[in-house]
């Protein structure tokens, strides 16, 4: 018989963040989030996203053992910018047992109707810098640190409960020249002498911190219109400032701006986190904290966290800027390859970007959707 009791403690909040690196815990490819940064997550007092979002997490047990849990969540600014009636669900983890996968969703649909929705859709999680999409290719691939990993099972359980494909996005591994490209700088030089645009430098991160914000907006605007986006509120861009600009490399914050010093563009590419995360299990304490700063310092395989342009500086090179800045530091660094965060399937504009590159298409990850009944 399976069970599935409300996470409202937080000895439980701990086991639910807890559950998949049990499950995972034999996998070499699952990547674990750490666990610091999910007790915050859902802490409504200090993740600002509670501010247009409520959750309610469930966790199924068996014989009085953890099998699943699931995370149903009301994005209540994403559906008056859609004006539909959706719940979404994030932190989907379950074992190869449909009837677990069965009764977890209902009791997310559960609550959505109890709410007047009548649509879920998932995994997807408070905004867009949350980790979203479930994997459908590349299971024998590292994951990220940025990306959540899952088992093949989940895909043939969620076609069985009846969801279909809302969206999917794919990720690259890009490999990185051993030198640079003449023609992209001079398109790059083109572009800078025809309408003023530079990238801005930064000796440390103090000079960064006063245009970190005008970054974020960047990303705000570029991703207002793609799939699962609402606009990252001032609260949740002050987070994000706080937490990423200490860990930033300067070289790869790739931040352009117009002749009136206004940032239209940014580029940001970390150092991989992944090995860290995985050898010290999500934990910064004892050593994971040591880990993760000496990774930050090896730079021989990246992590593209955003790459955005204000929209209506898109058609005007802004882009070649970027790209040119981020190979002329992969080639002074010795990069051997970046992998890209999850892209929309159908987002040419940035799909394209790696044309003209060595790559491989090596990951997908799919957003579900059906009906309430």
């Amino acid at each position: 018989m399976i069970e599935i009791k409300e996470v409202i403690t937080k000895k439980n909040l701990k086991k639910f963040i807890q559950f998949p690196n049990d499950l995972y815990k034999d996998n070499k490819y699952y990547v674990p989030s750490l666990f610091s940064d999910e007790l915050v997550n859902f802490n409504p007092k200090k993740n600002p996203a509670y501010e247009f979002c409520e959750t309610r997490l469930f966790l199924a047990y068996r014989d009085n053992k953890i099998v699943g849990r699931i995370c149903g969540l009301i994005s209540h600014a994403y559906n008056k910018k859609v004006n539909r009636n959706i719940i979404r669900f994030t932190r989907f983890d379950v074992i190869d047992d449909i009837e677990v996968s069965k009764a977890l969703i209902s009791k997310v649909e559960e609550w959505g109707k109890s709410r007047g929705l009548n649509e879920i859709m998932g995994p997807i999680g408070f905004t867009d810098i949350d980790q979203q999409g479930m994997l459908i290719k590349g299971f024998d691939e590292m994951d990220l640190s940025i990306t959540l990993y899952n088992h093949e099972y989940y895909k043939k359980h969620m076609e069985e409960i009846g969801f279909r494909k809302d969206a999917d996005w794919v990720e690259f591994q890009v490999y990185m020249p051993e030198e640079t490209d003449s023609r992209l700088t001079r398109v790059s030089d083109m572009v800078k002498k025809r309408y003023g645009f530079y990238r801005m430098s930064f000796k440390n991160h103090k000079e960064l911190k006063p245009y970190a914000y005008q970054a974020l907006q960047v990303i705000n605007n570029a991703f207002l219109k793609l799939y699962g986006t609402v606009p990252l509120t001032d609260a949740i861009i002050d987070k994000a400032i706080r937490e990423y600009v200490p860990m930033v490399n300067l070289d790869f914050t790739i931040v352009i701006a117009n002749k009136e010093n206004e940032v239209i563009g940014f580029g940001l590419l970390m150092p991989s986190l992944a090995e860290a995360f995985k050898k010290s299990k999500g934990r910064l304490l004892p050593f994971g904290i040591f880990r993760m700063l000496r990774a930050l310092k090896k730079l021989d395989i990246l992590e593209m966290y955003f790459i955005a342009v204000k929209p209506e500086y898109q058609k005007m090179g802004v882009n070649a800027i970027i790209m040119d800045e981020a190979i002329k530091m992969a080639v002074k660094h010795k990069v051997k390859f970046a992998e890209t965060g999850p892209e929309l399937d159908y987002n040419n504009d940035v799909l394209d970007q790696w044309k003209n590159f060595p790559h491989r298409q090596h990951r997908r990850r799919r957003s579900w959707i059906k009906d309430i009944e």
